[in-house]
């Protein structure tokens, strides 16, 4: 299956033969998951969620300060 990622103005692609959880999607595109929220259509989902069939997310970058 193909999971297209938004990320910036980049589109990211993860191909897989198994499901894979968002989280592995991000592991592989060296995108730490504690700096962005996954989108699919108006929902955020969570990084645990698995995917198993195409997808395009949208991930939103999360700023923190102090």
């Amino acid at each position: 299956m193909r999971i297209e990622v938004e990320h910036g103005d980049e589109l990211l692609v993860v191909e897989s033969d198994e499901p894979i959880t968002i989280r592995e999607v991000l592991k592989q595109l060296e995108i730490p998951s504690s700096t962005v929220l996954a989108v699919f259509g108006d929902s955020i989902v969570p990084h645990t969620s698995e995917i198993s069939e195409d997808i395009r997310l949208e991930l939103v970058v999360v700023s923190s300060g102090g």
